[in-house]
């Protein structure tokens, strides 16, 4: 199984795409605090439809929080479009840890020096990013296909 997190999500919408691809592919999510929005949002509600039962969702109050459960930070993968090596480059297993940050700003840089392992999506220079509903949806993809979906 798989661990999304999102670090400071803002947009319900978001969260809650997030949430239903989560429980179709069998993976866990990770909210962290601050949210831009309160988790009975009806939008949020709206976007994870009548899945949102069904998900393996945790919520923690700060970063520290969240990374005092983790039993192997080597396995934690931080997605930032200003790193340098590529998602499609990373051997995955299964239990690790994708990290997205914020919708607007990203993961900020305090929390990405506590991590080593920083992936970009390779993207046409025409853009700064991609949506993080279908960054979250390349990478569990590529993982899943690494690890063998069942």
């Amino acid at each position: 199984m798989l661990n999304i997190v999102l670090v400071e999500p803002e947009i319900p919408n978001n969260t809650g795409n997030i949430g239903r691809l989560c429980v179709g592919t069998e993976s866990r999510l990770h909210l962290v605090h601050p949210f831009g929005f309160v988790i009975n949002d009806k939008n949020l509600k709206r976007s994870g439809l009548d899945y949102w039962v069904h998900l393996d969702v945790t919520e923690y109050n700060t970063v520290a929080d969240w990374k005092a459960q983790i039993p192997d930070l080597s396995r934690v993968f931080l997605m930032s479009s200003h790193a340098e090596k590529s998602y499609l480059d990373i051997e995955f297993q299964d239990g690790d840890w994708l990290v997205f940050g914020k919708e607007s700003k990203g993961l900020s840089a305090d929390v990405l020096a506590q991590f080593e392992n920083h992936l970009t999506i390779p993207m046409s220079k025409n853009i700064r990013s991609f949506n993080i509903a279908n960054s979250v949806a390349f990478v569990i993809g590529e993982a899943k296909r690494q690890i063998g979906v069942r």
